[in-house]
């Protein structure tokens, strides 16, 4: 059931919400494990956003309240928000955020912004998406849009995660793509989810990077090593993945992009330190 977000229902703050900033509602909140969990808020009717971009969250537990930036899981059609998240113990946001329940209050900037976008590549026939742990929620918008299956032919999705627990989230949306009747027509049998774990036993218990590396991912899901003429990529996770990929894929011969000058390839650097 939707909850209103009308401003009788909705807890008063304890401190005055600072200009610039949207005041949410917490519709759903859903735990994964002791270290992920998931939660949907209310959008603004004026916010507008391209999928893959994050915005910067926060609560308004504090005069001066702590923002991080967090990638729009939900696609930019979505009447709600969505965002995927980790637990952090003593993190200034996480330890706070981690215990949030529907109803209450989430501040959110008004400008989204970020790397993760179709308008930041060239045009391609394969958009490979690797990821780690929550570095997948830009890449659960991306997966929803139909946009994205009108400029490529394949998408191949990966995700990395320590134990097989959590990888839930992703798995959820796969399914919630499948049972779409409307984004299962869409998307068919172009979108492949492919994953791996690294600390559990496990059919593929290896880092992506090492699958790149001996080339049995692109067996794994029927493609050619990556190429410049017909690949596509985008990249989001740990300091430590993000340059190890991005070194694989220089050495394939694609070049970085931005929004300003598109390539064949784009990295989000805003969640590492």
């Amino acid at each position: 059931m939707t909850m209103s977000s009308s401003a009788a229902t909705e807890p008063t703050p304890a401190f005055p919400i600072p200009a610039g900033v949207y005041a949410e509602t917490v519709l759903e909140v859903e735990h994964y494990t002791e270290r992920l969990f998931r939660f949907r808020i209310t959008r603004p009717r004026e916010f507008r956003f391209r999928s893959g971009e994050f915005v910067m969250i926060g609560l308004p537990n504090a005069e001066k309240p702590v923002y991080r930036a967090y990638s729009l899981a939900s696609p930019s059609w979505d009447e709600q928000i969505e965002f995927f998240s980790i637990k952090v113990p003593g993190g200034p946001l996480t330890e706070h955020l981690q215990k949030i329940q529907p109803g209450d209050t989430v501040l959110m900037r008004k400008k989204a912004t970020g790397t993760l976008v179709l308008d930041a590549l060239l045009p391609g026939q394969h958009l490979y998406l690797f990821s780690t742990g929550t570095g997948i929620a830009p890449f659960a918008s991306l997966i929803r849009d139909p946009e994205t299956y009108e400029k490529f032919e394949k998408v191949i999705l990966t995700q990395t995660c320590r134990e097989v627990a959590e990888l839930q989230y992703g798995e959820h949306l796969i399914e919630q793509i499948r049972a779409d009747e409307m984004l299962s027509e869409i998307v068919g049998d172009k979108l492949v989810y492919y994953t791996t774990v690294t600390r559990e036993p496990y059919p593929r218990p290896d880092r992506i990077t090492s699958l790149m590396r001996d080339g049995r991912l692109y067996a794994d899901v029927g493609m050619p090593p990556l190429s410049p003429e017909t690949d596509r990529a985008m990249i989001c996770g740990s300091m430590a993945m993000l340059n190890e990929t991005r070194e694989l894929c220089v050495a394939a011969g694609l070049v970085e992009g931005a929004n300003s000058a598109p390539g064949t390839f784009v990295v989000e650097r805003a969640f590492v330190d």
